[in-house]
């Protein structure tokens, strides 16, 4: 029976007949018909038999120099089961399948020796309620106010959290909006996660903010408009940067931003360069000399403030040191903004023309800027059930995670293991295969995980010795989907423990 995630689950009365069959790889148990596949879409019935549908995806490099890469992908039927290297093939949980509940042994553990020591990959697809994404955004604008609610298709799928340093962050998902805010809110959540985890275009929206339309590893999208780049640094690390390129051709420099907006004069930059003081006057509260915070609200104008003329900030001159003639210019923490002035009489400060050997300080701002980017880091945790398809004693697992002795990767690819209990894991989205992440209706993500570690350290900590095969003899069964190993990662057998430590 394939079962739309809209239209919910298969009753659990229902004893199957016309020949469907019952599937036990996850919580749903679809009744399948003939030909087709379950809400996972992972299996499905053929001829009669519970089948994975999905190719395994299987990682391969060259370490010989000036040999290409694999082709990205090849169909099962093309698999000759030859090994260029053994040290140069890792199997993934991409396509695996699942075990859960994991009361019964992974889909694949299998054997491999790697530089004479039998290594041994536990090879699953995890089903996780408790994952979330973190997503940065690298823009200088403001995109809304922290702790205000993310929404997509109209459901709340989590929050603006803490900005980080020239980035604004989300954190969505979370088991509670997964499971504890009701049925469409739940999918909805899994649908736009899963969109994300898949390098799709994701549109939501910022309570009290912005639109936004998300891409991992793309430039986001703000309110209709694509952002391209984001700031330098805050006002104060550009006067820092910059003080020698602007010091000897204008008697003051203000970087207009929403954080930490810096005054060339007062800024201990501009002391060691000899500069005198303008006699500016900022509003906002002044910090360190040359530093002022809170010059403005946040916004979509100049250096992520609600400001679109600069000149609002500046109360005026100290005739003490302001004279007429005097220079200012003001510009943005990305450059995209900028101004040029020059005192009246009246030492008001009136527009002017920006001289040359100014233009090409500003131009070196944007130069510096590096370009916007939508990163997306998967976090879940495989701390329940899941490591009991691994082992029959699931906390030496963790134990062994946590001593370094077992490597975790995602589908290939490196992960951050959160330091205390459980297996709480961080990866880049764009370093996994290509449709990696799944979903199920219950509703959750499905992700690949890999365990890898010594055999004997797989049997110390009880690991399901009889359900160990040979690489080769796993690859002969499966169908089997051939991925260039990502150059940004490292491979996963070199980042095992040093095994003559």
């Amino acid at each position: 029976m394939n079962i739309d995630p809209l239209e919910g689950t298969a009753p659990a009365d229902n004893d199957g007949g016309d020949d469907k069959i019952r599937c036990d790889a996850c919580p749903i148990r679809c009744f399948i018909r003939p030909g087709r596949t379950g809400s996972c879409d992972r299996y499905g019935n053929v001829d009669g038999i519970l089948t994975r549908m999905d190719p395994v995806t299987v990682l391969q490099r060259y370490r010989e120099a000036g040999k290409p890469l694999v082709p990205f992908a090849t169909v099962a039927e093309e698999w000759s089961g030859d090994l260029v290297r053994r040290g140069d093939v890792f199997i993934t949980g991409t396509g695996a399948g699942t075990t859960y509940p994991d009361y019964k042994p992974a889909p694949f553990i299998v054997s491999h020796p790697i530089d004479g020591v039998d290594m041994v990959t536990v090879v699953t697809e995890g089903i996780f309620s408790y994952c979330g994404v973190k997503v940065k955004i690298d823009t200088d604008r403001h995109i809304g106010p922290e702790r205000a609610l993310v929404s997509a298709e109209g459901e709340t799928i989590g929050h603006v959290t803490t900005a980080e340093y020239g980035s604004q962050m989300l954190s969505l998902g979370g088991v509670h909006h997964f499971t504890g805010s009701g049925r469409p809110a739940g999918l909805a959540t899994m649908r736009a996660l899963l969109g994300l985890c898949a390098g799709e275009p994701v549109e939501m929206t910022v309570e009290g903010g912005s639109e936004l339309v998300l891409q991992a590893g793309a430039a986001p999208v703000i309110n209709g408009e694509v952002d391209d780049r984001m700031r330098v640094g805050c006002g104060s690390a550009a006067i820092g940067m910059f003080a020698g390129q602007w010091a000897p051709h204008v008697d003051e420099v203000v970087v207009v931003d929403d954080h930490i907006t810096g005054v060339l004069t007062e800024h201990q930059a501009g002391v060691v360069m000899g500069t005198e003081p303008s006699g500016i006057k900022l509003r906002g509260r002044k910090s360190t000399p040359g530093r002022y915070f809170e010059i403005a609200a946040p916004g979509g104008g100049w250096g992520g403030t609600d400001l679109h003329d600069p000149l609002e900030i500046v109360k005026g001159f100290k005739p003490k040191f302001a004279e007429p003639g005097q220079t200012l210019l003001m510009v943005s923490t990305t450059g995209t903004d900028y101004a040029y002035y020059v005192l009246d009489e009246e030492l008001q400060p009136q527009p002017a023309p920006l001289p040359d050997a100014l233009r090409e300080s500003v131009e070196r701002v944007r130069e510096n800027c590096e370009p916007t980017l939508t990163s997306v880091v998967f976090m879940a945790g495989a701390g329940g059930s899941l490591r009991a398809g691994v082992t029959s004693n699931p906390v030496g697992l963790t134990r062994s995670v946590r001593a370094e002795e077992t490597t975790v990767t995602c589908g290939g690819a490196p992960t951050f293991v959160w330091p205390g209990g459980g297996i709480t894991f961080m990866v880049d989205v764009t370093r996994t295969p290509l449709h990696s992440f799944g979903s199920v209706p219950t509703p959750a993500l499905v992700a690949p995980l890999e365990f890898t570690m010594p055999l004997a350290a797989y049997l110390e900590l009880g690991g399901h010795a009889d359900s160990i095969v040979p690489l080769e003899e796993a690859l002969g069964e499966a169908s089997v989907r051939v991925v260039a190993s990502d150059e940004r990662n490292p491979w996963p057998y070199d980042a095992r423990p040093d095994l003559d430590a």
